[in-house]
């Protein structure tokens, strides 16, 4: 039996990862460590409330005797955890761009917390789940990101990414701490929180809300449904080796933010007039796209949900799940 601690659990890509873990591996005992921001949702949890082997713990990173209790198996008798999935972040960009102290303590000085407390308690396994847009952006002829592609943020929530990337990566070459990293391109789907551009332009067209787009809409994204981004996180932690980075993407076409738009409109029987165009924010980045053929070949993993087929039952689940996001927007 397998002891995962999950940092972030009760966020949109953390609850979906607990899910499937659940679903595919019962045997394990889960952890679910959450401090249950605006952004994390209890709610989210739903059955695994009432589960064997599952139990949450609201808490900080940043909480050092909270992480030692937890680690030494002394916190309510829970097990000594031996693996670390780290998804705990402030992850919205515009937040960033307003108060970008908070992403430094939670996204920087957090993941430190968790990392000592994983070397000091026996170097646990560590696997740190981070973002594409520590890479920068790129034009519309650059090829996709990969693993040796240099760090080049250009937001504060990007830039605390990649300060925890170097840390982790550090405990690696330094301590021989067993980690690795994983860095995915957008992510979409179900328990995704509002203030996202997908969710926000489902929940709006539910509400008969204008859909605000950045400048002209022409910004590109690679999606990557948060289903097969967590099917690549077991690979990894079952199959992966240490000290290396992963990059997650889609392999389907990359689409403008209009065009999301567009899909997302048709499935309501919306048209074009639902847009507003709104002033662009500083530093928008232009253009990601993932290679995830290191992925592929060392570890077998495929995308296997179509952004049309991903789409789809995405607004399904919106339309009818209103009492989870109806407070949250």
């Amino acid at each position: 039996m397998r002891k995962v601690f999950v940092t972030g659990g009760a966020g949109f890509i953390g609850v979906n990862f607990v899910k499937y873990w659940r679903q595919q591996h019962p045997e394990d005992f889960i952890i679910n460590f959450d401090a249950l921001t605006y952004a994390g949702c209890r709610e989210s949890q739903g059955e695994l409330e009432e589960q064997d082997f599952y139990y949450f713990v609201k808490g900080n990173i940043c909480d050092r005797s909270l992480l030692h209790e937890i680690f030494t198996g002394v916190y309510e008798c829970l097990p000594k955890p031996d693996i670390i999935v780290h998804f705990a972040a402030e992850s919205h960009v515009d937040n960033s761009i307003e108060n970008p102290s908070a992403f430094i303590e939670t996204n920087v000085m957090g993941t430190q917390a968790l990392l000592d407390a994983a070397l000091k308690h026996g170097k646990i396994r560590f696997h740190h789940v981070s973002t594409d847009e520590v890479y920068g952006h790129l034009g519309l002829e650059d090829a996709p990101f990969d693993e040796s592609t240099p760090y080049a943020p250009r937001s504060p929530y990007s830039a605390s990414k990649a300060a925890s990337d170097h840390l982790v990566r550090s405990y690696f070459e330094t301590y021989g701490l067993p980690i690795t990293i994983s860095n995915c391109s957008n992510n979409y789907g179900a328990y995704q929180f509002p203030e996202k551009f997908i969710p926000r332009m489902i929940t709006n067209c539910i509400q008969g809300k204008k859909l605000p787009v950045y400048g002209k809409g022409m910004n590109i994204r690679d999606w990557l449904h948060v289903d097969d981004h967590n099917r690549a996180l077991e690979q990894i932690l079952l199959r992966g080796e240490m000290g290396e980075t992963y990059c997650v993407g889609a392999s389907d076409p990359e689409k403008t933010n209009v065009d999301v738009v567009r899909q997302i409109l048709s499935a309501f029987d919306l048209g074009e007039e639902m847009i507003e165009y709104v002033s662009d924010r500083p530093g928008h980045d232009f253009r990601y796209a993932v290679d995830s053929s290191k992925l592929q070949r060392e570890l077998g993993w495929m995308p296997k949900v179509p952004f049309e087929e991903g789409i789809a039952e995405t607004v399904k689940w919106y339309r009818e799940n209103e009492a989870w996001w109806k407070g949250k927007v």
